[in-house]
């Protein structure tokens, strides 16, 4: 029981985490977020795609819709992060760019939701119900 409130705790502020990184790419206009996209050699029309999942995905973590997946999504972005824009920044970063130790901590919840029986309290839970057993 205690695990199951520790799991949906760490889905949820995920969640909200990934819509708020979402939401602050809307904010600052897609267009904005796909110049410096361009200028890391980023294809720009990517800043749309990782808007998108982010505000959905981020949702979907909230809710508890299709955990698994949309967790190892957000590490396959979260790996793109770190090799395409902040390796070069260092761990800690380097007093003008960000490093990369958020990032890390973000993968390592995500790829517990991605492993771990995340089925109570959410969507996934009522849509997807199996018995004990079978997990």
């Amino acid at each position: 029981m205690k695990i199951n409130v520790v799991t949906t705790i760490m889905r949820v502020v995920l969640g909200i985490l990934f819509l708020a990184h979402g939401m602050s790419k809307v904010q600052m206009g897609f267009g904005n977020v796909a110049g410096f996209f361009e200028s890391l050699g980023i294809p720009g029309f990517m800043a749309y795609v990782v808007g998108t999942i982010e505000v959905v995905g981020g949702i979907m973590l909230i809710i508890g819709l299709l955990t698994r997946y949309i967790s190892i999504v957000f590490i396959i972005i979260l790996l793109g992060a770190i090799f395409t824009a902040k390796l070069s920044a260092g761990l800690m970063g380097n007093g003008q760019m960000a490093g990369y130790e958020l990032d890390i901590a973000y993968i390592v919840i995500a790829l517990y939701l991605a492993v771990a029986n995340t089925r109570s309290w959410s969507v996934d839970g009522l849509l997807f119900k199996k018995s004990s057993t079978n997990r």
